[in-house]
């Protein structure tokens, strides 16, 4: 996950989140369903999450995780970032 804050003094806005899943993650399908899960929970975790831009960048064995187990890697990947963002 790559993080950019947002400047200070900047409105309040909603996190902006973007997705950047090669091909070797899987076919179309499996790409855009793990894409899915992941902004599924994003958006249940979005008021905890710092103002700014996020880029998650799925690795190949994304695909083969269970759902619990990739959503807690991108909890994983949050909770490190939160004690920079405050």
């Amino acid at each position: 996950m790559t993080f950019a804050a947002a400047p200070v003094g900047t409105p309040a806005e909603p996190p902006r989140v973007a997705f950047a899943l090669p091909r070797k993650v899987g076919t179309a399908v499996v790409r855009n369903r793990v894409r899915r899960q992941v902004q599924a929970h994003l958006r249940s975790v979005a008021s905890s999450m710092a103002p700014g831009a996020y880029l998650f960048t799925l690795k190949p064995g994304a695909a083969e995780l269970d759902r619990d187990a990739l959503l807690q890697a991108v909890d994983t990947c949050l909770a490190r970032l939160a004690p920079r963002a405050s």
